[in-house]
């Protein structure tokens, strides 16, 4: 499909050298620590049919990236801290405010890494939920999104610091337990007991750890690529569950592995969760509500599948580095989903979800004019995303891919995607690499659509007069918000005919255009082919 050429043009500047330097000065409010890295933590828990409280056993393997680093900072809510211990000694510790502070008992060089277990009980009030599903039975399942794996587990619980894991969850044995990752060890142990020992050895942000521990019925679908596709579901939803999610994992796989990258992980389960309220793209062990399984293959369901594998890559994969940038987790999730949908269903499905993203947020921006996908500050880490982050990212991505041309944006996301898989990025990064592959400078698109708020609302006319229609089109929004756009317009004729053509509108808003036709014209239409992000009125005049 052709590039708008005078987004990709004329109005860019050429790249000397380098990638673009960053839109900076965001932040979240999480305390980090550059100088220690978490590797990767050991997950030991119990869990009872008796009580709600569960009993576990956290070991943190820690780097030390730079000096004078003396002190382990974790979080942890709800939970009672009972001993933090190093090669069998006692450590000091303080444990406040949902803050466990350790005294390494010693500087530790820059290059070295510790290993320090911190044990615990407690009932988790979120990220873990505990009761039973809709058939009544008990399970226990949890939900992190976006910063809740604090109430249950001591993490540097932010995805900054991605860190491998391992799960250990003893449990009745009438249980099945999942994790992320790879199964090593299922033990029958005394008293009915069983032990189940999942391995994610994939460095992976905090939200992403999963737990779901029900009388499942599991589905071992089929094999991709090395990749075990599974399905897990209540027992009493064996058939319809089975049926629901056999299609279209394998499909999906195989299509994002293809466009954008390798799949990091050796398995993909779907599996149907008590705590999840729609999709949550746990890493390997996606989650989705029991409301998922109907027999029908529903499609509304077969999206939201489809949705939280595209996260398998974006957000999991490649992982914001801060919760400001979280548009580059769900944006993505969005747009990548259309794709799919376009290449399984057909380009008319793709421009009816476009359409719809593109309603939304209208909508949206009616009531919320001020809001910016890129914010510069977030302080409540439990509120970090919302409708726009989706619909209005996607929306991005959209536009730059048919600004750019689809070949040249496909294969910045690549370079994109093999820089940054299991690893962090921010929105610079992505910019970076399109500006690399297309030669362009994109700070001023960048600028207009995640680092301000509004959306352009259009209002215009056009009319005919001795063989030209004129066009007349100016923005209405708030002033504080302008953008640069190309606009593409369709000419039809009463014949049948039509043309196609593309006009800037400067950040001034007010655009015309005077395009000599031959004939007797039935209809001007502003974006034709759906890719523009605005709201507009456009009428003929007299």
């Amino acid at each position: 499909m052709r590039p708008l050429h005078f987004l990709r043009v004329a109005l860019l500047v050429m790249l000397v050298a380098g990638p673009a330097a960053a839109q900076t000065g965001y932040t979240d409010s999480y305390p980090r620590n550059p100088d220690i890295d978490i590797v990767g933590y050991v997950f030991e828990l119990t869990l009872s049919d008796d009580t709600d409280v569960i009993r576990g056993r956290t070991t943190v393997d820690a780097r030390f990236t730079g000096p004078d680093q003396d002190r382990l900072r974790l979080d942890l809510l709800d939970m009672t801290v009972t001993d933090v211990h190093r090669n069998g000694s006692s450590l000091s510790w303080t444990h406040e405010d949902g803050v466990i502070r350790i005294d390494l008992g010693e500087e530790v060089p820059a290059g070295d890494r510790r290993r320090v277990v911190v044990e615990y009980e407690g009932t988790p009030t979120a990220g873990l939920t505990i009761g039973p599903n809709r058939y009544g039975d008990r399970t226990f399942f949890s939900d992190n999104w976006s910063s809740r794996v604090r109430h249950w587990l001591p993490t540097v619980d932010h995805p900054y610091d991605k860190a491998t894991s391992e799960m250990i969850i003893t449990a009745p044995d009438h249980y099945q337990a999942g994790s992320n990752g790879t199964l090593t060890e299922i033990s029958d142990l005394e008293d009915g007991i069983r032990r189940t020992h999942w391995v994610n050895p994939v460095p992976t942000a905090t939200w992403l750890y999963f737990l779901g521990v029900a009388e499942f019925a599991v589905d071992h679908v089929t094999t991709w690529n090395g990749v075990s596709i599974e399905t897990w579901v209540y027992r009493q939803d064996r058939d319809a569950g089975f049926h629901d999610f056999r299609e279209p994992t394998e499909a999906v796989l195989a299509f994002y592995s293809d466009l954008i990258g390798p799949y990091v992980n050796q398995r993909l389960a779907n599996v149907v969760s008590t705590a999840t309220g729609g999709g949550m793209e746990a890493a390997s062990t996606p989650a989705y509500s029991d409301r998922s399984v109907s027999g029908e293959r529903d499609r509304r369901w077969q999206h939201v599948i489809i949705h939280e594998i595209a996260h398998q890559w974006f957000g999991n994969a490649v992982t914001q580095a801060e919760w400001n940038d979280v548009w580059l987790s769900e944006g993505f999730a969005t747009y990548y989903t259309l794709l799919f949908r376009e290449h399984a269903y057909g380009h008319d499905d793709f421009i009816a979800g476009l359409e719809d993203a593109r309603r939304r947020v209208v909508e949206f921006y009616r009531e919320t004019p001020d809001f910016q996908l890129v914010r510069p500050h977030v302080e409540d880490l439990n509120d970090v995303s919302g409708l726009m982050m989706y619909q209005k990212g996607a929306w991005i991505l959209h536009m730059l891919r048919e600004s750019l041309g689809h070949d040249v944006y496909d294969e910045a996301i690549r370079a994109y995607y093999a820089e940054f898989m299991n690893r962090n990025a921010r929105t610079a990064d992505l910019r970076g690499h399109l500006e690399a592959a297309s030669g362009t400078d994109l700070r001023w698109y960048f600028d207009q659509w995640l680092f301000q708020g509004g959306i352009p609302v259009l209002e215009g006319s056009w009319r005919t007069e001795a063989g030209v229609v004129e066009i007349d089109l100016r923005q209405i929004q708030d002033d504080a918000y302008r953008f640069r756009l190309p606009i593409e317009v369709a000419v039809r004729m009463q014949d049948g005919s039509e043309s196609v053509h593309v006009f800037e509108m400067p950040e001034s808003g007010v655009a015309s255009q005077s395009i000599p036709v031959d004939g007797d014209v039935a209809e001007v239409v502003i974006d034709p082919n759906t890719r523009l992000l605005a709201e507009w009125t456009f009428e003929r005049r007299e």
